[in-house]
């Protein structure tokens, strides 16, 4: 006995045709636009007092001004309602239908689409009442109040509430033309479609063009936020790689000193070379590690330099070779000079050597000064130049410098500065801390009784 199993016909949704789903997508625009919660309350806010407008007038203009959106419309109802009160005469009748009409165009301040519906609505009711005889359906008055309505509405919403308010606006004047209610001349349909038509295009490329900008501004402000994290990536990336040959130099330091270290003495106890023995491989692993590191962060254009890494000692080759590109430089040494860790010679000299890069890029012509102070508990650099001639133009540049500066300062717990000055000119100020520590010291920390444990040297050298 075989059975056969049916299986249903997929239905929803997805079964449906693409036009259907088209429309059913525009109907639920239609709702969320002009049908869902009409009666919500929007006030028109004021205009911003920052604009490029606004902004250059005074304050207290500027906040008048800020409302004068709000005064054009109401300014246009009490027009339209004495449109409207002319076109009917005066009475009773005139005022009723003046207010019909100046209504919607005041209610767009508070009430947009309610606006909307209340302005078709009324148009209708006086045609039905037959107040207009001329220019029936779309007579002078709620021609008006019509296009100030749609514009205020569309400018408040959408592109796409624009476009169903056209939409209903040619199917009602369509209705009312083939059924012929009010009577009178039939011909202002069609050209308040055109009047309208262009209107609401017009909104409609304001709004996209202005979406368009918001876009573009969100884009930029995206881009430079991920430009300056790629750009503080690339610094750290470029001070890890520069750092590189000062740790492992002393890294191999300490692997020869504790391998060469047994032998300086007579009959070592066994716990002191064993001793000497961990610290050589540790310092090997981390050596070994070191480079795995490097060959992470090193780019694939990178070129390890031949020459050592620069140091303090090295700014006078630096400064003159800056005073060959045309840059007048003073050089300026306060307090007791003496040798510093290794990493804090190579970041002052970057940091020295960035700022006068930035004094050639921005400010040529210029007179700068370089001040180095040994004081006490660390190492103060200020780089000073004055404003550029204004026959040396400046030259663009990335923008990146102090970044790189305050990332090195950063990494030895400095602090510094780096503000244009009153005048012209700019200035970095830059206070790294230094602590004093001899090499013993060094040892007995790293090894503890070490220095008990040692016997002198007889002299030897390895």
């Amino acid at each position: 006995m075989t059975q056969t199993t049916s299986t249903p016909t997929a239905r929803g949704p997805r079964s449906r045709s693409p036009e259907y789903r088209l429309a059913l997508r525009a109907l639920h625009g239609l709702r969320e636009d002009l049908l869902r919660k009409p009666l919500t309350f929007r006030p028109l806010p004021p205009l911003r007092t920052d604009g490029p407008v606004l902004g250059r007038l005074p304050a207290p203009m500027a906040r008048w001004a800020s409302w004068s959106v709000h005064a054009l419309v109401l300014a246009w109802a009490l027009i339209t309602f004495a449109i409207g009160y002319e076109s009917v005469g005066d009475g009773a009748e005139g005022l009723f239908v003046g207010a019909l009409c100046a209504v919607p165009v005041a209610l767009t301040l508070i009430r947009p689409v309610l606006a909307w519906w209340t302005c078709l609505l009324a148009s209708f009711f006086t045609g039905v009442l037959g107040a207009f005889r001329e220019g029936w359906p779309w007579p002078p008055a709620a021609v008006g109040a019509m296009l100030v309505v749609m514009t205020v509405v569309a400018a408040r919403t959408r592109p796409r509430t624009a476009a169903w308010m056209w939409g209903i606006a040619f199917v009602y004047t369509a209705v009312v033309t083939f059924l012929g209610v009010g009577g009178g001349d039939l011909e202002t349909g069609p050209q308040f479609l055109v009047a309208a038509a262009f209107v609401l295009l017009a909104v409609s490329l304001f709004h996209i063009r202005r979406a368009g900008q918001r876009e573009v501004v969100a884009q930029m402000s995206v881009t430079a936020v991920e430009r300056d994290r790629r750009t503080l990536l690339e610094e750290r990336t470029t001070i890890a790689r520069e750092l590189h040959d000062v740790v492992a130099h002393h890294m191999s330091v300490v692997a020869i000193q504790a391998e060469a270290a047994p032998y300086r003495v007579d009959s070592p106890p066994p716990e002191l070379e064993q001793a000497f023995v961990t610290i050589r491989e540790n310092a090997v692993a981390a050596l070994t590690e070191l480079r795995r590191v490097l060959g992470v962060v090193r780019a694939e254009d990178y070129e390890a330099p031949d020459a050592p890494q620069p140091q303090l000692s090295d700014l006078p080759r630096l400064l003159s070779n800056v005073r060959d590109t045309g840059l007048d430089v003073e050089h300026v040494t306060t307090g007791a000079v003496r040798e510093l860790p290794q990493g804090v010679e190579l970041s002052a000299y970057r940091i020295v050597q960035e700022a006068l890069s930035n004094v050639l890029r921005h400010a040529p012509g210029a007179a700068a000064r370089v001040e180095v102070s040994y004081v006490l508990g660390g190492l103060g650099l200020r780089i000073v130049n004055g404003p550029g001639t204004a026959d040396a133009p400046p030259s663009p540049g990335a923008g990146h410098g102090v970044t790189g500066m305050r990332e090195r300062v950063g990494m030895l717990g400095g602090e510094m500065t780096a503000d244009p000055k009153d005048g012209g000119g700019f200035e970095v100020t830059v206070f790294v801390p230094v602590a004093p520590a001899s090499p013993q010291d060094a040892v007995t920390k790293v090894l503890p009784g070490v220095e008990d444990a040692v016997p002198p040297a007889r002299g030897a050298t390895a």
